[in-house]
């Protein structure tokens, strides 16, 4: 992973190198961001980095015939395009780039291939590999679903807490720095203490790179000890060009896909993996059951969306609210300042003809927190069983049929 592999975050690589070039770098940090933002490819990108770089070499004084010598000051590459390029010149830079460099290490949650397994990161190692190869923006319920976890609870264990202190103690193979990356410290549990003395006193040339979603999950004694480097979503529009250049997506799609999307690439991904479904009949059916046909329908109507599966039910309700964006927009700014498909346009205006400013925003907010649920597995019956009931009170004082 090289950093032009990185949707944007232009100004979080410069600030990186500086901090490298300034020596101003902790032997812990913590990439913090939200699902998608990239913070897991920029660790993979700045381990590698790291990796092969040189030591910085010391004056070793005059020469035996009395002439001075100067002091050897490594150059440190300026941009992120000049590290790439670096990076690509260093003998050790396939092996880093592959993910099979012998000093740099990952941990991230695991399950037991059998009962009474005791499982550690490099057991499932080739695993690994072939997830950030194939999906380096995917989450944690991506990659459990990729080892075959299904229901079960990943963890980052004891066991992986002992192996890294193992392999860390060890020296350094081939580089003349030691990376350890770990993916979703928030699956560490009280286990995770057995680390402490290892990121308060690592050996030498040793990094630690932590990649959360969530700070309020990671262990205190951990979260004080790293310094924090905060991973923004990328922009729309970088997100909108990584469609166009990646997926060869046409310019309109890339650029709606990436609105509805909100700064998470993978879930730009996602909605066009299911580009062919039709949200806005979905969405019809629904406002319709809700505002017009009653309990029956609505019980039937959540029957179905309940097949839908989780990602599915998730990028519809993020459908939602992107309409219901659009249509707080055209409100205040005007049909022709909005950029927006004409169908998605037409649908807009509805939404504001039924709806007042504050019944739509209180809306979005129902309407993230249901995406938040079905994140952590709540049951999607229940949570649309409510969800209706809350969007019948916020909006019935002014309904209005949505016809095809």
């Amino acid at each position: 992973m090289q950093f032009a592999d990185v949707i944007g975050q232009q100004h979080t690589k410069k600030h990186l190198l500086e901090m490298v070039e300034q020596n101003r770098l902790s032997h812990a940090l913590l990439f913090l961001g939200k699902e998608g933002s990239g913070a897991l490819p920029l660790a993979l990108a700045f381990a590698e980095y790291i990796s092969l770089l040189p030591l910085a070499k010391e004056s070793a004084g005059p020469s035996l015939f009395g002439e001075p010598v100067e002091e050897m000051k490594p150059v440190f590459p300026k941009t992120p395009e000049d590290a790439d390029g670096f990076m690509q010149k260093q003998p050790g830079f396939s092996k880093a780039n592959n993910y099979i460099h012998p000093d740099i290490h990952f941990s991230y949650p695991v399950i037991p291939k059998k009962s009474g397994d005791k499982p550690i990161s490099t057991d499932y190692a080739e695993e690994w590999r072939e997830f950030i190869g194939q999906m380096p923006y995917g989450n944690v319920y991506d990659w459990l679903q990729f080892i075959g976890a299904e229901n079960k609870q990943g963890n980052i264990t004891a066991e992986e807490c002992n192996d890294i202190i193992r392999k860390l103690n060890l020296k350094s193979f081939e580089s003349e720095h030691k990376v350890l990356v770990m993916w979703m410290p928030e699956y560490l549990g009280k286990e995770g203490n057995k680390l402490l003395k290892l990121i308060e006193e690592p050996p030498a040339n040793t990094l630690f790179i932590l990649v959360a979603e969530n700070e309020d999950l990671i262990l205190q004694t951990i979260l004080s000890r790293c310094q924090l480097v905060k991973i923004n979503a990328p922009d729309t529009g970088d997100i909108a060009e990584a469609l166009i250049k990646r997926g060869n997506i046409d310019t309109a799609a890339a650029h709606q896909t990436a609105a509805i999307a909100q700064g998470n690439y993978r879930e730009a991904l996602q909605l066009l993996q299911n580009a062919s479904e039709d949200w806005q009949s979905l969405l019809r059916e629904w406002l319709n059951a809700i505002l017009k046909n009653g309990p029956a329908a609505q019980v039937k109507w959540i029957d179905e969306v309940n097949k839908l599966g989780r990602e599915k039910q998730k990028q519809f309700l993020l459908y939602f609210i992107h309409l219901l964006q659009q249509s707080i927009r055209i409100r205040f700014a005007g049909n022709n300042a909005v950029s927006v498909a004409e169908t998605e346009r037409d649908f807009a205006e509805r939404l504001n003809k039924f709806a007042q400013v504050n019944h739509q925003q209180a809306m979005i907010e129902e309407l993230n927190k249901a995406v938040y649920y079905i994140e952590r597995n709540a049951n999607a019956k229940m949570l649309f069983h409510a969800l209706t009931i809350k969007l019948y009170h916020l909006i019935r004082n002014n309904a209005l049929i949505l016809t095809p």
